[in-house]
């Protein structure tokens, strides 16, 4: 049996092996300061494969950099030994939910969730801090190295703090702010799928510096929008310079923008919540064979740019039977029977003749169900795209009429003002709604007062949907003088899962035909060091002799149920799998995902409990390297599941 890592991947040795796997010419060896024979890539080699200049040294670039970027970046890649430790008494329906909520520190979390959940977000939406100049922002340990970082991370300062404020007079303003954001975007980014999307809120202070992170992090070409957020409306009347201040800004970037739908809103939502933005849609609505469709645009291109010249395959003349209705292709003055020639429209840029169709001759031949034909005020015909879902319409870069969450929260909180300037449920159902999936797993890794969940709840509720949500926020301490702390918060995590927990209910009680299917939980999981003593991670650096006394290497205080997340981190199991316990002779052994992991912590485990799990062909099965009860089951044990289940990978810790 191989032994488990329990830590999380070192993604610099992740990026060496892609390179290696791309360019195995590349790859040599070379000296390092020390003496000592380590990997290397060929630079020449690279620079022949790739057909392109390596800029190197003091030469000049294009690039976006700040004071300890570098480090930034090895702060991202640095694997962790760390866990999530589940915490059923403060959770909701921990055995059935799908949801997650993460206390702990959003750069752990986010290394922990890489292998479980890479490449599966949908949507993720954060509101990081704006830096102000009074924001508290992650101080992450710079001064120590990789090696140094690793049994460690998430470094606190001499009073035991994790988060700092970071004042305008700081000469490292911007630079710690960068610091902060840049590797957990860097983490955020693995995490999507190839159609994802991310949604982050700021202000003017870092607007600029995150629009260049994110180019650098996502891509230019995956920058989809940036949304003005008309927060209020009666504008700031505090600038010492310019106008009030009415907006703010939400950056839109795509893991991939050519795999990713457009942004949509339906259109009562949009008209009953920003009617500003969204005035008149008073489609002209028909039927077909097809059913219901909203007469759209006219079918040429609006845009002079689009021409003979330009477009020559998509300037053509339509032929239109009004008798028959039918709709065929053909050359421009070309004369069919009982057919009427549409000829393309004049362009008026004074050079050339005509403007393009939107759509080519193919796309007419195999789609004209979905275009009509309507006389004009002329005395001709002009046609106009069929609209099957005419429903929703494009998302505007404008959002208007909705503000600030106070009210919202304030009444969950018995009229009580707990939180300062969190995000609309209105606001947040908004950017749900424009991702159209309604089985999507949404993250929001700066939860604060957890008003993305709320709104997935809200959103599932109103739609039928089954989104599910991953929050994560770090327990930032309630001042003592605040309303929250007196009346029992002594962090924001306790806010914001109380928050979901009297959401949830009142969105039941709302909703009472929903009410059964809804799902409102989560799974409250805490970030902590391993549940693995020092020695399973370097046993060199300890003396064999007290091996024996630490043979299983798992803490004392540690439960079975945490050592099973644990191992579902490692393996890269979903952390909201639905879990059973069964009883084996004895001993306890859990079921993860319908069979897809089995686990057994307990001692003295016998051949009957090995032989009844592998019956079970689990993928995986997972046991402590001490709990084999005698030599025999230890040499047994193979044979005993090649066997029976000769395909399970089997694991020790």
């Amino acid at each position: 049996m191989d032994r488990l890592a329990m830590q999380t991947a070192n993604r610099a040795d992740e990026n060496f092996r892609k390179l290696a796997e791309a360019f195995p010419n590349a790859v040599t060896e070379t000296i390092d300061e020390n003496g000592e024979v380590v990997r290397a890539i060929d630079k020449d080699v690279l620079m022949q494969e790739i057909s392109c200049k390596v800029v190197d040294g003091y030469e000049e670039r294009y690039q976006f950099t700040w004071p300890d970027k570098k480090k930034s970046v090895l702060l991202a890649n640095a694997p962790i030994n760390k866990t999530l430790r589940p915490c059923r008494e403060e959770s909701v329906d921990f055995d059935n939910t799908e949801n997650l909520y993460i206390e702990g520190d959003n750069l752990e979390a986010l290394k922990l969730l890489r292998e479980t959940y890479l490449g599966k977000i949908k949507m993720i939406y954060i509101d990081p801090p704006y830096n102000t100049g009074n924001d508290f922002v992650y101080e992450d340990d710079f001064v120590q190295s990789a090696g140094e970082y690793l049994p460690g991370s998430g470094q606190f300062d001499d009073e035991g703090n994790r988060l700092v404020r970071n004042l305008d007079s700081n000469g490292r303003f911007h630079t710690d702010w960068l610091n902060m954001i840049y590797p957990r975007l860097r983490l955020a980014k693995d995490l999507l799928s190839d159609d994802g999307v991310i949604f982050i809120s700021i202000d003017d202070n870092e607007a600029a510096n995150l629009k260049k992170v994110c180019d650098e992090v996502f891509g230019r070409k995956n920058y989809l929008n940036q949304f003005a957020w008309v927060s209020n409306i009666t504008g700031r009347q505090i600038a010492e310079f310019g106008a009030a201040k009415t907006w703010e800004s939400i950056l839109v970037y795509a893991k991939n923008a050519f795999q990713t739908n457009s942004l949509t809103v339906d259109i009562s939502f949009a008209r009953a919540h920003m009617p500003d933005a969204y005035k008149g849609f008073n489609k002209d609505i028909r039927v077909d064979e097809r059913g219901e469709f909203a007469v759209g645009d006219t079918l040429y291109n609006h845009n002079r740019r689009f021409n003979e010249e330009t477009r020559p395959n998509l300037v053509f003349s339509i032929f239109y039977n009004p008798a028959t209705e039918e709709i065929i292709t053909g050359e421009i003055g070309e004369k069919k029977d009982g057919f009427v020639e549409l000829p393309p429209h004049k362009n008026g840029d004074g050079v050339h003749q005509y403007h393009a169709w939107r759509w080519s001759r193919q796309k007419i031949a195999k789609e004209s169900y979905d275009l009509i034909v309507l006389p004009n005020s002329a005395g001709g015909y002009e046609i106009y795209t069929r609209i099957r879902d005419f429903h929703t319409t494009l998302l505007k870069d404008i959002i208007t009429n909705i503000s600030n969450g106070d009210r919202e929260v304030q009444k969950l909180f018995d009229n009580k003002k707990y939180f300062d300037y969190p995000k609309s449920v209105a606001l947040l159902e908004l950017i749900l709604n424009s991702v159209n999936d309604k089985e999507m797993t949404v993250m929001d890794f700066f939860s604060g007062s957890a008003t993305t969940a709320h709104a997935v709840m809200q959103l599932n509720a109103e739609d039928g949907g089954r989104r599910k949500f991953i929050m994560a926020q770090f327990p930032e301490p309630c001042g003592e003088n605040s309303g929250a702390y007196k009346a029992g918060y002594r962090n924001i995590c306790e806010i914001g899962k109380e928050r979901i927990r009297r959401a949830g209910k009142k969105i039941k009680e709302e909703n009472p035909l929903a009410a059964r299917e809804l799902d409102v939980g989560f799974r409250v999981l805490k970030c902590d060091t391993s549940n693995m003593k020092d020695v399973y991670y370097n046993p060199a650096d300890f003396e064999p002799s007290l091996f024996e006394t630490a043979a299983d290497n798992i803490k004392e205080d540690r439960s079975s149920e945490d050592l099973l997340f644990q191992v579902m981190l490692d393996l890269g199991v979903p952390l909201s799998s639905k879990i059973g316990e069964t009883e084996i002779a004895g001993k306890k052994v859990f079921n993860v995902a319908d069979g897809f992991l089995a686990a057994c912590f307990d001692d003295n485990v016998t051949e009957e409990t090995i032989r009844e799990i592998a019956k079970q062909k689990p993928r995986y099965f997972v046991m402590r390297d001490s709990s084999m009860a005698n030599d025999s089951v230890a040499a047994n044990f193979e044979q005993i599941f090649v066997t029976y289940s000769p395909d399970t990978v089997r694991k020790v810790l």
